[in-house]
């Protein structure tokens, strides 16, 4: 398909230009401020934006293994929807993608049903159990990283020889923090004043930001590339960004729930529940700070569907996990762009260029001879957010029935339109962003 974006203001060099764009053969073959339209199917884009193809480098499809919750199609289809061209896929499968054998099951799926790009993660020890190894070496190819999200390393000298050997792999490790030995008998959420007026079980966030700092050491022994999932403390901000001063080759996600919301936003249903838990705003003011001077480097969703009994149960019986890939851009812009909180640059280089650059993947540049993974936003699209509308079969989402003022227009990856929900309504502008 040969297609031509014209009136948009395109993303190039972290601003905004109004430029043509020519794409052919699943890549982008000319941005120009006018192109000839003869040969191309032409979608007129004015008082929309161009950005790059978003990645979310946290997510978990459930399969194989637990198609119940959700399935490759399912999931990619939700990230196409979201503004996704590529995402990369948590481990925690039925099989734990842990050898070659067990990884191929996997592959398969993704080549037969994926509606975006997925990059799988493999497994950092044998069915997540933190006892032996995987086999590194035999994934390594076909892997974005290792990592045993949903559960810490808590050996280190497990996490140490897993670091040493990801070294020599040129894979980084992609690490879930957590120290059980500092953690509540099922707890429920953030060690705060929300927990103690409801009497609920607590996280302490020393078990996420101890594990870090144990990390972070094991890092400075091995010279691997370490990235920290899902960071929710203040103490873990602070911790990365002084390693980032030191010269270690670290970097680190959040989500946009913990950019967003603070433990006394909480209701006692299971759509709140999520591990790490919402914390406290301190922790939500550091992690804005900390995505404001670059010490964040990712925003991911961790996207973690389950089904309606699953999260049925309140904050004490839940299992842990919301879904993120179809409410991450509307909620992100309403909240801290158009409060003037984050820039929406910001915003964009945590979505769509560093995750890219961080796991050597393509795209992330709106360029001649680039793979053509495009997301279109409308920022003046004011709905209401309907977890009954999702694409994907979760529905666990905090922000069910927040409104929004943005949304994701269309989606193009490989050169093919794979979402759209356009609306072209001729009165709006997007002067703010002209030259």
């Amino acid at each position: 398909m040969s297609l031509l974006l014209t009136g948009g203001a395109v993303f190039l060099n972290g601003s905004f230009h109004n430029m043509d764009i020519a794409i052919s053969e699943g890549r982008i073959v000319s941005v120009s401020p006018s192109l000839p339209r003869e040969g191309f199917s032409v979608i007129e884009l004015h008082n929309h934006l161009i950005v790059p193809g978003f990645v979310d480098v946290h997510v978990h499809l459930r399969e194989p293994g637990f198609s119940y919750k959700e399935t490759v199609f399912s999931g990619t289809s939700a990230a196409a929807a979201g503004g996704y061209t590529a995402v990369c896929a948590m481990p925690n499968l039925k099989p734990v993608p842990d050898s070659m054998e067990h990884l191929q099951v996997q592959l398969d799926l993704i080549r037969k049903n994926a509606k975006v790009r997925v990059y799988p993660y493999g497994a950092i020890t044998r069915e997540e159990r933190g006892e032996a190894l995987a086999d590194l070496a035999a994934t390594a190819p076909h892997v974005a990283g290792f990592s045993d999200d949903g559960r810490g390393v808590q050996s280190r000298e497990m996490m140490r020889a897993a670091m040493a050997l990801a070294k020599t792999l040129d894979r980084p490790i992609v690490a879930h923090c957590e120290d059980e030995s500092l953690l509540t008998r099922g707890w429920a959420v953030h060690d705060g004043e929300f927990a103690r007026r409801n009497g609920l079980p607590v996280n302490d966030p020393a078990s996420e930001w101890r594990q870090v700092e144990r990390d972070l050491q094991l890092v400075r022994e091995t010279g691997c590339r370490y990235h920290v999932c899902h960071i929710s403390t203040k103490e873990s901000v602070a911790l990365i960004r002084a390693a980032k001063a030191e010269g270690l080759p670290i970097s680190c996600e959040t989500g946009p729930h913990y950019l967003v919301l603070t433990d006394e936003d909480l209701l006692d249903e299971g759509r709140f529940k999520m591990n790490p838990p919402i914390r406290s705003a301190a922790d939500r003011e550091a992690l804005i700070a900390g995505l404001l001077d670059g010490t964040v480097d990712c925003i991911a969703t961790d996207h973690a569907p389950h089904s309606a009994e699953e999260k049925s149960k309140g904050l004490r019986g839940s299992l842990n996990g919301i879904v993120g890939l179809e409410t991450a851009f509307p909620i992100l812009y309403t909240n801290l762009v158009q409060t003037g909180i984050v820039p929406l640059e910001t915003i964009l280089n945590a979505l769509c260029v560093n995750p890219r650059k961080l796991f050597g993947l393509p795209g992330g540049m709106i360029a001649e001879g680039q793979p053509a993974d495009l997301t279109v936003l409308d920022i003046n699209r004011p709905h209401v957010i309907d977890s009954h509308t999702f694409r994907s079969l979760g529905r666990a989402t905090p922000f069910d029935g927040w409104g929004v003022s943005a949304a994701v227009a269309m989606t193009i990856c490989g050169g093919e339109i794979v979402y759209h929900d356009l609306i072209l309504i001729p009165d709006k502008t997007v002067s703010f962003y002209q030259e």
